[in-house]
């Protein structure tokens, strides 16, 4: 068993490409680096270069492989489907062209569901219609990862948004061919959803192709739910901890991917603030010595 351990850009902050905060794109792939990582996320698309030699050069000079990108946009929202077309085209271009294999599915933040972030039985839920469009339009997206561009497409529930809790979480894997559609799984999200990370791990193993590692600080995680606040708000109270400092069981989490055979990608993602977080490369390099201290090599 190969188990590889990445780093993505929003755990410089880098949540939205234009973004004035953001550091900039060789930073990040040189701190990435420094801080003993092999891999990188493509970010949002648009934050790094689209022109495909730029950015292949700059990985290169790191040695750094493009592990895979994210579609985090609003498949929850029928008006803004050319932007989900727009956001799935420009990833997988860039994905197939530097040979990555990870698509990941995300729902935007909506606020409908903003208020009630890792509250499950206060959220609001989308009527049968509702569900029915929004399910079809991540199995479109998924179709189009899978079939056209050959990336192996992983839905990742997310705070805030529409495919947050558990339950819509295994109600869409039900509904949704397993050859087009995997998980991307966050250990960090699920905690903050109130669920057991580890749980749901060892019941769907088998369908998880990618791996987020995420831990959740339950003292602030406590205070944020019980205040309402909102997601962003959280990432700038530091929800997300350092890996090992929170609830998250990695150790937990190692030895099921270990049971399973597990092989590929593990990516770290601290979301964080830019302008609160001063030493992102501090944290990449301690979450990495982390990793290391219970097997992650």
């Amino acid at each position: 068993m190969t188990i590889r351990i990445g780093n993505a850009p929003c755990s410089w902050g880098v949540e939205f490409a234009q973004d004035p905060r953001n550091p900039e794109w060789r930073t990040v792939l040189q701190q990435c680096a420094e801080a003993g990582y092999k891999g990188i996320e493509l970010g949002p698309v648009g934050f790094m270069p689209e022109d495909p030699a730029i950015l292949a050069d700059a990985l290169a000079e790191h040695d750094l492989s493009l592990i895979g990108g994210v579609v985090f946009r609003g498949f929850h929202d029928p008006a803004q489907w050319e932007d989900v077309l727009d956001g799935t085209h420009r990833t997988c271009k860039a994905l197939k062209a530097h040979g990555a294999e990870h698509l990941v599915l995300i729902d935007s933040i909506s606020d409908r569901r903003a208020a009630t972030a890792g509250r499950a039985t206060e959220a609001e839920q989308m009527d049968k219609a509702e569900w029915t469009a929004f399910r079809d339009r991540l199995a479109t997206v998924a179709k189009i990862g899978s079939e056209d561009y050959g990336l192996t497409v992983g839905i990742h529930a997310h705070a805030a948004g529409f495919m947050d809790f558990e339950p819509e979480l295994e109600r869409l894997l039900s509904e949704v061919d397993d050859q087009i559609l995997k998980i991307c799984f966050d250990t960090g999200h699920h905690s903050y959803a109130g669920f057991d990370p580890v749980a749901f791990m060892k019941r769907h193993i088998d369908r998880i192709s990618y791996m987020h590692f995420k831990d959740i600080d339950p003292a602030v995680k406590a205070d944020v739910i019980a205040k309402r606040t909102g997601f962003y708000e959280a990432c700038g109270q530091g929800i997300f901890c350092n890996l090992g400092e929170g609830d998250v069981d990695f150790a937990a989490v190692r030895q099921v991917l270990l049971d399973a055979g597990f092989s590929g990608w593990c990516t770290v993602e601290q979301d964080c603030d830019p302008l609160l977080d001063p030493d992102p490369v501090g944290d990449a390099r301690i979450n990495r010595a982390f990793l290391e201290t219970i097997g992650f090599n």
